[in-house]
């Protein structure tokens, strides 16, 4: 049998959440150069959103290895990591890829905690270490600038449409930034099977943790989501939930569907359902997919699905459905229930990296989804074979910003040099049963706060 011509490509992946999991995961694996021959492991970040193992199964994505770090045990994983590859020393071979799916924070943290690694092992000079590539994990509709600013000094910053491209470029060159970093690609999740009817008619929701926030909010899109199931009998309905109450995922969720559903007068029709499980597999049986701004709406798009995004609750940039005007999209629950389908415009869907069936994804004919991820790679495999590759380099720094960056690494116990600040969790021992329990009853009483005691005191502020 004739040996394998493919090169092994060795990739790290640290997500802080289910969502951020699956973009992380999915997104190495399609921007990896085309002969690669993947080994994956991921890391996931120690804290309140760290996935569950229900949710990473519900991901469907996987890795093979896979276990929990804190950020000062991850950077010493990659710091020995890499003195392996330079021959220095017995250990792992290096990672020739590290994404970095996190909120901006994080990524920062990371970016300049490598970079200390690096340096202290390697000296200033080029080092052979991975590329490190970060990027969004959906829609940016909020907090532009800063979570750009706070993803900059990676050597690819990906852009998942052309629009976001431009926005991203913009940002960075109108600080002095270098823009290089920007790539465009597209969501690595987009795929599955072109629209066909189905019977019955199926209406989904697809709900977002944080967005609305309020009860009220929450409440009114749940009555008028069972109220069209009770005016259209003939239609399943279903309810499509991030996650269960008690476990966190990317937002928080204060207010979970589940236990509004059970205050439902006269409870729920039998044509409406509770559903969970991976977002594509519901975009099968799916002929109308409504939301407020979830990400699930371009997946919809892609697929040419019946798409809604509802102005019940106005058009704000707080909701994030701002981000649909003039997608065509944009349509209330008066006019569903009275059986209204949007038509997508055509050339808004194509801006934003979402095309079907081979179409352009762009308004100047950039190519098909299937060639979305090229530029990317040939990035990857330019770097990759330099044979080393300079220090990382962020906007924020000590000098740029001493007000700002030093409050964000010490949230991840880094120093503002990028070091592990005394007293850091130590990176050398898997934590013991003790500790082990302590860490799920200190991460179970966060979450009975949030979701149970939190509002409570939020309202009697409101007396």
């Amino acid at each position: 049998m004739p040996a394998s011509t493919s090169k092994s490509l060795r990739v790290a992946v640290l997500a802080d959440s289910d969502t951020r999991w699956k973009w992380g995961s999915l997104t190495a694996n399609r921007i990896a150069p085309a002969d690669s021959d993947i080994r994956l492991d991921g890391y996931l970040l120690r804290g309140r959103a760290t996935p569950t193992a229900r949710q990473l199964e519900e991901v469907g994505v996987r890795a093979d290895s896979l276990r929990e770090v804190t950020a000062v045990e991850f950077l010493r994983e990659m710091a020995r990591a890499s003195e392996g590859a330079e021959g220095t020393e017995e250990g792992a071979p290096a990672y020739d890829l590290v994404v970095l799916s996190l909120v901006g924070g994080a990524v920062q943290a990371m970016l300049h905690g490598l970079s200390y690694q690096w340096r202290e092992r390697f000296g200033p000079g080029r080092v052979k270490r991975p590329v490190v590539v970060t990027g969004y994990v959906g829609v940016v509709y909020e907090k532009l600038a800063d979570g750009l600013l706070l993803r900059h000094g990676a050597d690819l910053v990906l852009a998942n449409s052309r629009q976001d491209a431009d926005r991203f470029t913009a940002v960075y060159e109108g600080v002095g930034a270098d823009a290089s970093s920007v790539t465009e690609v597209a969501l690595p999740f987009l795929g599955g099977a072109a629209y066909e009817k189905h019977d019955p008619y199926t209406v989904v929701f697809a709900a977002q943790p944080s967005v609305p926030e309020s009860r009220k909010d929450r409440t009114y899109l749940l009555n008028r989501l069972v109220k069209h199931a009770r005016l259209h009998p003939d239609r399943e309905v279903l309810l499509k939930l991030r996650s269960k109450p008690g476990e966190h995922t990317t937002h928080i969720e204060e207010q979970p569907y589940q236990r509004l559903a059970e205050r439902i007068p006269g409870g729920l029709p039998a044509n409406f359902r509770l559903v969970y499980g991976h977002m594509g597999e519901v975009l099968d049986r799916t002929d109308l997919l409504v939301t407020i701004s979830s990400t699930a709406a371009l997946e919809s798009l892609h697929r040419r699905i019946p798409t809604v995004v509802l102005t019940d609750l106005g058009v704000r940039e707080s909701l994030g459905n701002h981000h649909f005007v003039g997608s065509g999209c944009l349509a209330s629950w008066d006019e569903l229930d009275a059986g209204h389908e949007p038509s997508p415009d055509e050339q808004w869907v194509a801006r934003q990296g979402v095309a079907a069936g081979g179409t352009s994804r762009t308004e100047s004919g950039g190519g098909s989804y299937e060639t979305a991820f090229d530029a990317a790679r040939e990035r990857i495999a330019k770097l990759l074979g330099q044979g080393g590759l300079t220090a990382l380099a962020p906007y924020y720094t000590p000098a740029t910003a001493p007000g700002y960056l030093p409050g964000i690494l010490a949230r991840h116990h880094l120093g503002p040099d990028g070091s592990p600040l005394p007293g850091a969790p130590d990176a050398d021992r898997e934590p013991g049963p003790v500790r082990q329990i302590v860490r799920r009853a200190a991460r179970g009483a966060y979450r009975h706060g949030v979701q149970r005691v939190a509002p409570v005191i939020r309202r009697m502020g409101e007396l």
